[in-house]
């Protein structure tokens, strides 16, 4: 059978079908001298691909466009092919993670990546969302990965393909090692991949960069010459507003929008709070010694209960916290997706017990009277708590509110196996 991948050699999209058909066991042959922007214009591309998008697999049945539908298509030249999973269950999740891929991790790195190109319209707010989106996807797949060397099962799969081809862009490109630090078993996971004989095999060494790129600067327009006789005053107006400064044209081959801004955060519309969060933050971190006297004190001294509210949290599901690790990525992994919340946010997590099961305890200070709605729309591991607003007035809870900050020990008359803060 004879298969024909039209592309760049060095695109990430093509790499899926080309280390697919590796473990498949099928040639697929690149074509020689594809050029980005020419080739993909000529009539006979177009009417592989309409749209002039790159790769496109030629088959001796016809062509098939879309990188994932590729790498499916080449999977399934090959009967029981173990990169679908040995299960329906499996091939399943072999698809939730595929998607996963792509709409969490893809597209996120793109939206981060394409304005610093100069592919698309540069909005910090815009990115900041993108790069928000994308270590809560990260902290996702850590957790997932704090318990499973592959996706699916105890093997590569068609997944891990899709998965490693997405962060291969992300790594090499913008990605760098205190960034990709925070997410320890995605690292692992990733090096792990890469060096796998198939994929080493397409992908050569991969080497992580070691700085994000600055973002690209737009020519100016340039000016007219002067005229030795000078035009009339309404004239002038017209042409200087004819001149506009160029806008940064997609890359050939991609269709692409440019990311709309980030809408204000209803949390910004709130009256002024006398409590600064950065300013307790500090005093937090800075206390070493005397913490009850320093810190415990400053902060009640800055607590506006007008502006902020304080809300306890315990894990629903304690009874499952069998093993220490797993529970403390747990936490950790939560902590990662309450990024998106940091600006606005100050949190405690409390893991309890010297013998399993574990249990899990949370404070946390929020922006408000309550709970930030976005919040709870975009960390679903809220929904794995219990929450109960604090009552300061009961000094009960107002001491309970000091333990936890200062990790008391014992807590509720039981060792801290970890105490980690969210600031």
């Amino acid at each position: 059978m004879s298969l024909i991948l039209h592309s760049g050699n060095r695109n990430k999209n093509a790499y899926k079908a080309l280390i697919a058909a590796e473990y498949t066991g099928v040639e697929v042959k690149l074509v020689p001298d594809f050029e980005m922007g020419v080739s993909n214009k000529t009539p006979e591309f177009l009417k592989m691909n309409p749209i002039g998008k790159v790769p496109v697999l030629e088959t001796p049945d016809g062509p098939v466009f879309e990188s994932n539908a590729i790498a499916r298509y080449v999977t399934h030249l090959k009967a029981d092919n173990p990169l679908f999973g040995s299960s329906h269950i499996d091939y399943g999740h072999i698809e939730q993670w595929i998607d996963f891929a792509s709409l969490e991790i893809d597209a996120n790195l793109l939206s981060w990546f394409r304005p610093r190109m100069g592919r698309a319209i540069y909005l910090p707010p815009a990115e900041e969302a993108a790069i928000s989106a994308l270590k809560r996807a990260l902290g996702a797949l850590n957790t997932h990965l704090a318990s499973n060397t592959y996706l699916v099962g105890h093997s590569v799969t068609l997944a891990d393909i899709v998965m490693t081809c997405n962060l291969y862009s992300g790594f090499t490109r913008l990605m760098i090692k205190s960034f990709t630090s925070d997410f320890p078993h995605v690292e692992r996971y990733f090096w792990t991949l890469v060096n796998q004989p198939n994929f080493k095999k397409i992908l050569g060494e991969v080497k992580q960069t070691e700085s994000v790129p600055p973002v690209a600067s737009a020519k100016k327009p340039s000016q007219p010459k002067e005229s030795a006789k000078p035009k009339p005053k309404d004239e002038s107006k017209k042409e200087a507003k004819k001149v506009e400064p160029p806008k940064p044209k997609p890359e050939a081959g991609e269709e692409e929008e440019a990311p709309k801004p980030k809408p204000k955060n209803p949390l910004d519309l709130l009256p002024p709070s006398k409590m600064i969060l950065d300013d307790w933050k500090k005093l937090y971190s800075n206390t070493k010694t005397n913490f009850r006297e320093v810190a415990i004190k400053g902060f009640w001294d800055m607590y506006d209960p007008e502006g902020y509210s304080l809300w306890f949290c315990d894990y629903k599901y304690n009874d499952e916290n069998t093993v220490s690790f797993v529970t403390l990525n747990k936490v950790g992994g939560f902590l990662q997706r309450m990024d998106l919340a940091r600006k606005y946010a100050f949190g405690k997590m409390l893991v309890i017990g010297s013998e399993p099961p574990f249990k899990v305890k949370g404070l946390w200070l929020f922006r408000g009277q309550e709970i930030p709605q976005f919040v709870l729309d975009e960390c679903y591991d809220m929904e794995l708590y219990d929450w109960r607003k604090a009552d300061i007035a009961d000094e009960a809870q107002k001491e309970r509110v000091n333990q936890m900050i200062e990790d008391h020990e014992p807590f509720e008359g039981e060792p801290l196996l970890d105490a980690k803060c969210f600031k």
